[in-house]
C-alpha cells in the first residue's frame, strides 16, 4: 500500500475529526458569512507526484479554494432555487459516502429497500397515490428527462412500436405542448432526440405564467387526434406560478396526451394546508418531476421522478447483462434510470424526513413563503421598485419602477453582490428586465429578510 495512504488509513478516525472541525467552522459561520465571496481563481498547480495526505489536502483546500466558495447553503442566498441542507440531511449525506452503497441493484444490501421506502414517503408527502413509483436521480433536469423518455415510449405504444427498440425515427413528428417550459425541458428534448423544435409554447393567462387551458385545448384540437405530450408546471421559475392541473388533466377525456408535471420545487406546496390547493390535480399526472435539493433541503444532487407507467420506464432503461439479472416485476433501479452505478441519494432524504417529519418540513415551507411575502412588502414600500407579479409562493419577481433596462438591473445586482448581504439573479418577465429571489433555505429568518431588503434598497438608491 502507498505509504501516505497507509498512514491515512491508520489515522482515519483522527482525520475524520479534523474534517468535522473544518465543516463545523463553515456551518457555524453560515448565518453571518457573506452570501457571496469575491471570486478568486488560484493559479493552476501541477498534479502532485507524491500526495500530501488527507491533512495536507484539508489545508490546501482551506487556503486555495474555500475562500472563494459562496454561502449558498446560508439563509440569504436567493439565487436560482437553492435549498440548504438540514442537519439530518447532512448526516445522511455523510453516511452515504461512508457506507458507499451502490444503489443500482440488489447487491445483498437493504439500500434498494430504503430508496423504495423513501420514495413512497415522498409520494405520500406530495399527495400522489400508490399507483406512482419513484426513483432517485441527480436533479430536475434528469427527472424531466426520465419523465419525457417514458412519454416518448408511450407515444410509440400508441403507434404500435417500441421507441426503445426501433429508435426515435419510428415516431415521426412529435408535438410537446407547454405554457412556460423550464429550460431543462428543452435540454431533455434535445437529449432524447425529440428536438427542441418539437416544443410548442402555448399562450398563458393574461400577465401570468400559467397556461391558458382554452389555448391548450385549441392546440390539442389542431393535432386531429394525434397523441402529444403536455408539460404542465407546478411552480414556474420567475413567479412560482401554477398551471390549473385539474383543468389540464380533464382535457385527456377528449384528447390523447401524456401529462408530465414539472413540480421541481412547487410540488412541496402540498405539505401546507394553506397552499396545497395549488397542486390539486398533481396525482392525475402520468409522470412528475420533483427536486429535493431545493425545498426538501437535502444536499446536491438529489431529485426524484415519479410515474404511473413503470412498465414503460423499464422498457426504456433496462440493462441487459447476465450479471445484472432480468428486471422482473420489481426491477432494480439500474433498470429504471440512466445510471447503472448510483450512490444512495435516498439516505439524506430519509434522514431529514425521519428527523423532522411532515410537520417540520411544512414549517420550513410556510416560513419561506412568509419571508417572500415580507420581502415583497419591504421592497414595494420604496417608490423606486415594483413587483412584476404578486408574491404567491416563495419567489419575489421585481424590477425598477422607472427605466428598468438590462444595464440598470445588472448594476443593481452587482451592487447587491458586492455588499455580500445577499445574492439574487436576473430574469425577464412580461418582456421586462427584472430581478428574482427565491426563498427555499431552512435557515432563513425574518431578520435575514430585513437585511436582504435593506441591501436591495441601498443598491437601488445608489443607482445613478
Amino acid at each position: 500500500m502507498d505509504p501516505i495512504l497507509s498512514q491515512d488509513r491508520a489515522e482515519f478516525t483522527a482525520l475524520l475529526a479534523a474534517t468535522l472541525r473544518h465543516a463545523t467552522e463553515y456551518v457555524e459561520g453560515l448565518d453571518t458569512a457573506p452570501a457571496v465571496a469575491p471570486v478568486t481563481t488560484p493559479e493552476p498547480e501541477p498534479l502532485p507526484e507524491r500526495g500530501y495526505g488527507l491533512a495536507g489536502a484539508l489545508d490546501a483546500f482551506a487556503r486555495r479554494w474555500a475562500p472563494g466558495f459562496s454561502a449558498s447553503a446560508g439563509p440569504r442566498y436567493l439565487g436560482f432555487v437553492t435549498g440548504g441542507a438540514t442537519p439530518a440531511a447532512v448526516a445522511g449525506d455523510w453516511l452515504t459516502s461512508v457506507c458507499d452503497q451502490n444503489a443500482a441493484g440488489d447487491g445483498r444490501s437493504s439500500a434498494n429497500a430504503l430508496e423504495r421506502h423513501t420514495t413512497a414517503w415522498l409520494a405520500e408527502l406530495l399527495g400522489l397515490d400508490p399507483a406512482f413509483s419513484g426513483s432517485f436521480v441527480t436533479g430536475a433536469t434528469m427527472s424531466n428527462m426520465v419523465g419525457l423518455a417514458i412519454a416518448r415510449e408511450w407515444l410509440g405504444e400508441r403507434m404500435g412500436v417500441s421507441v426503445a427498440e426501433a429508435g426515435v425515427a419510428a415516431l415521426g413528428a412529435v408535438t410537446v405542448l407547454s405554457g412556460t417550459p423550464h429550460s431543462s425541458v428543452y435540454k431533455a428534448l434535445s437529449m432524447l432526440g425529440l428536438g427542441r423544435d418539437s416544443l410548442r409554447v402555448v399562450p398563458t393567462l393574461r400577465d401570468r405564467e400559467a397556461v391558458d387551458p382554452t389555448a391548450l385545448r385549441a392546440e390539442l384540437e389542431s393535432l386531429g387526434g394525434r397523441p402529444a405530450v403536455v408539460v404542465a408546471n407546478a411552480g414556474t421559475v420567475n413567479t412560482a406560478d401554477f398551471d390549473d392541473l385539474t383543468a389540464v388533466a380533464a382535457l385527456r377525456r377528449e384528447y390523447p396526451f401524456w401529462l408530465h408535471v414539472d413540480a421541481a420545487f412547487g410540488g412541496f406546496a402540498a405539505v401546507s394546508p394553506t397552499y396545497a390547493h395549488l397542486v390539486n390535480g398533481l396525482d392525475q399526472a402520468d409522470s412528475v418531476c420533483v427536486d429535493l435539493h431545493k425545498w426538501l433541503n437535502v444536499p446536491y444532487d438529489s431529485a426524484v421522478q415519479f410515474t404511473r407507467r413503470r412498465d414503460l420506464q423499464t422498457r426504456v432503461f433496462q440493462n441487459h447483462a447476465a450479471y445484472l439479472g432480468d428486471p422482473g416485476d420489481s426491477p432494480d433501479f439500474l433498470h429504471l434510470t440512466p445510471e447503472n452505478s448510483r450512490r444512495l441519494r435516498a439516505l439524506a432524504a430519509w434522514f431529514t424526513l425521519t428527523a423532522y417529519g411532515r410537520q417540520g418540513h411544512r414549517e420550513i415551507v410556510e416560513r419561506n413563503i412568509s419571508a417572500a411575502h415580507r420581502l415583497g412588502e419591504l421592497l414595494t414600500a420604496s417608490p423606486r421598485m415594483r413587483l412584476l407579479a404578486p408574491v404567491g409562493l416563495h419567489t419575489v419577481c421585481f424590477t425598477l419602477a422607472e427605466n428598468p433596462t438590462e444595464a440598470r438591473i445588472a448594476a443593481v445586482l452587482r451592487s447587491v453582490a458586492e455588499s455580500a448581504e445577499t445574492f439574487l439573479t436576473p430574469t425577464h418577465h412580461l418582456e421586462i428586465p427584472a430581478i428574482r429571489g427565491a426563498f427555499s433555505n431552512w435557515r432563513t429568518t425574518t431578520a435575514d429578510v430585513d437585511r436582504i431588503a435593506a441591501a436591495v434598497r441601498q443598491a437601488v438608491d445608489d443607482l445613478s
